[in-house]
């Protein structure tokens, strides 16, 4: 596929004002999505004059109001907005769209657990040392505010998505192709995760000198409040250059890519980002495994990772095992044809026009009968079982797992040589993996769950909101609760939680609109960006 054909498509000036693309923006490449993509930002470099042109001479020639206008319309949500730019109706779901559904509601889960430890211990499981016999801290029900578990499936959704096109190129033997599309994964990948951070940083410097941070400052530490977790509240610097400097040396030290360190370059402007320094340097090990293995037997492929991810699991590597266990999945869901009906899957793995020797590969195999409804349904079954075991072993509490019912043998059979500090990341890891696995094989279920209009959108903003929700709940959000307390009052639990609850509902919606926003404002032109910058470097 030819990246840099001609492109016939041409932006109004509107779109290029509204900065927005209404494509999945995600890791995930399909064959339709991205030749799609291809054919929309193809000849970047004509396309970045023009759209610089126009939003210049759109600029001189707009009245001011009118200007205001259009800025009030584009903080409207999309799902609020009229704009059929903005209406995701009648949209085609691609094969590995369900992908995106399960990094938006771990995103959200994740926003949750941060929203709620501050204020409720959460790290312990349902019975611990013979207390905390609550509801919410029972499995499965957990998961909705347990941040870690949804970390691992993150990190095996990224090795799944990152590559499902590189195995499907090299399993074509279109290597051509496969080095292009690798040579474009490196350049792109860490503009695609650091110049969001580098944005989102920017704009917790912003609203600090402004002191909004300020304004919940005392608030953030007060133990009558944030009766658990007391997070680090970025700090006011006495000027504007000091707190620059600040920023350029945290955003230094954010890309930390030499050592494993836990929570290695994790900065303290925003706490929450610590695992993206940890998916850019997975994504190059990845990277490299994909580029080493590519020429290789399926088998011996087979082999090698399986020898790569031994080594990981030994070396206590829980986020790299994830990486290879996504790729792993990725080639076995390729070989039974999971996403053939888009043309994406099995018949990418067979038909291309040659070896790269000069012989023509043979044609695909013929579709194989459709299996019998009693072994469609055992299969079913199977799944949906193992989907269920899969989100018990997620549900590991993060702390005192050997004195918590229903965990305590399971902690003894974790290896003697796993660090005590992540004792709590090895069931949650060996879930997702199983979790990933099970919804890969659950199309009329799962599948269609994550596929559906709600969990779709939030998969299209789940970066963004993994990026906005820190600050926003240190300004607003605090703020809320702040309120909200002063009206229910604390000197009860019934009052204390009755505060939470009305806060929430405030809080919840207001992260998601400011995420909707640097989605359309910030995370999706930095895609388009970097593809441009892309398309101006390279040589031909």
């Amino acid at each position: 596929m030819n990246g840099h054909a001609a492109s016939k498509h041409i932006r109004s000036y509107e779109e290029n004002m509204a900065l927005l693309e209404e494509k999945s923006v995600s890791d995930v490449e399909n064959g339709a999505g991205r030749a799609d993509f291809d054919h929309r930002f193809s000849e970047p470099t004509r396309l970045m004059a023009t759209t610089a042109q126009s939003i210049v001479s759109g600029v001189r020639s707009t009245h001011p109001r009118t200007f205001l206008r259009r800025a009030g319309l584009f903080l409207i949500p999309s799902f609020l907005s009229r704009d059929p730019r903005h209406s995701t109706a009648g949209e085609r779901v691609g094969p590995t769209a369900y992908l995106d559904g399960m990094r938006g509601l771990a995103a959200l889960f994740v926003f949750f657990c941060h929203y709620s430890y501050t204020c409720f211990v959460i790290a312990e499981g349902w019975g611990y040392k013979d207390t905390n016999w609550y509801l919410l801290k029972l499995p499965f029900i957990r998961l909705f505010y347990q941040g870690p578990p949804m970390v691992t499936v993150f990190f095996v959704v990224s090795g799944y998505a990152l590559s499902l096109k590189p195995l499907k190129l090299m399993r074509s033997r279109n290597y051509g192709s496969f080095t292009t599309t690798m040579a474009s994964f490196v350049f792109r990948r860490g503009m695609r995760l650091f110049l969001p951070t580098a944005i989102s940083t920017m704009m917790v410097v912003i609203i600090v000198r402004l002191g909004l941070y300020e304004w919940t400052r005392e608030f953030s530490a007060d133990k009558t409040y944030m009766r658990n977790v007391q997070e680090h509240h970025y700090a006011r610097l006495p000027t504007l250059g000091a707190q620059l400097e600040d920023w350029v040396k945290s955003m230094y030290n954010f890309i930390h890519i030499w050592d494993w360190e836990t929570f290695g370059g994790s900065t303290p402007i925003d706490l929450h980002l610590w695992t993206i320094p940890v998916e850019f340097r997975c994504s190059m090990f990845l990277f490299l495994a994909l580029i080493g293995t590519a020429r290789l037997r399926t088998a011996v492929r087979f082999l090698v990772v399986i020898l790569l991810m031994v080594f990981t699991w030994r070396s206590t590597k829980w986020e790299m095992l994830l990486f290879f266990s996504g790729m792993l999945l990725a080639e076995l869901d390729i070989i039974r044809g999971a996403h053939g009906s888009s043309g994406s899957g099995a018949a990418a793995t067979t038909t291309a026009p040659s070896s790269g020797n000069g012989s023509t590969l043979p044609p695909p195999s013929p579709k194989p009968p459709s299996p019998k409804p009693a072994r469609t349904s055992r299969n079913k079954a199977l799944w949906l079982g193992l989907s269920v075991l899969s989100l018990y072993l997620m549900s590991q509490p993060d702390d005192g797992g050997a004195e918590t019912p229903g965990w305590v043998i399971l902690t003894r059979m974790i290896p003697h040589f796993w660090p005590q500090d992540a004792l709590y990341r090895y069931w949650q890891s060996v879930g997702a993996v199983i979790f990933v696995l099970a919804v890969g094989h659950s199309p009329l279920t799962w599948q269609r769950f994550f596929n559906s209009a709600l969990i779709q959108y939030l998969g299209k903003i789940s970066y963004s909101m993994y990026l906005m929700h820190g600050p926003v709940l240190h300004t607003f959000g605090y703020a809320i609760e702040r309120a909200c307390w002063g009206i229910t009052g604390v000197q009860t639990d019934f009052q204390y939680y009755a505060g939470f609850a009305l806060s929430s509902i405030f809080i919840v919606p207001l992260v998601i609109c400011v995420s909707d926003v640097f989605w359309r404002g910030v995370d999706a032109p930095v895609v388009r960006f970097a593809k441009a910058v892309e398309g101006w470097c390279v040589v031909e």
